[in-house]
């Protein structure tokens, strides 16, 4: 049950920093409002609250949100930009969530 918390976690806070980074990009790149720099800086507020949720050692959080947030990147380079991701972005996505597993759940002595 730890594993499923932690992992849904990672990706509700995959989400909220692309989200917190993709808006000002809206704006930037694409000419959109201004406002959008509220919801973004509210989204990544919450992207940091929600890494801080974690009981492991915040080095270590840090390190396996990493492999999360590249597959939650490709999920959007789909779902939002939507390009079809191909097998070596599938592969590379797969390989980082191994890579958190990893070092999310290995067995520790302390």
């Amino acid at each position: 049950m730890l594993e499923l918390k932690t992992v849904s976690l990672f990706f509700v806070t995959a989400l909220a920093e692309i989200v917190g980074c993709y808006l000002p990009y809206l704006w930037l790149r694409e000419g959109k409002s201004v406002g959008l720099l509220i919801p973004a800086a509210l989204s990544l507020a919450a992207f940091a609250w929600l890494l801080s949720l974690h009981p492991a050692a915040a080095g270590r959080v840090y390190a396996a949100y990493g492999g999360v947030y590249v597959c939650m990147a490709i999920l959007w380079l789909w779902v939002v930009d939507g390009i079809r991701p191909t097998v070596w972005d599938l592969m590379g996505s797969a390989v980082a969530l191994l890579g958190m597993a990893i070092i999310m759940f290995a067995p520790r002595s302390a």
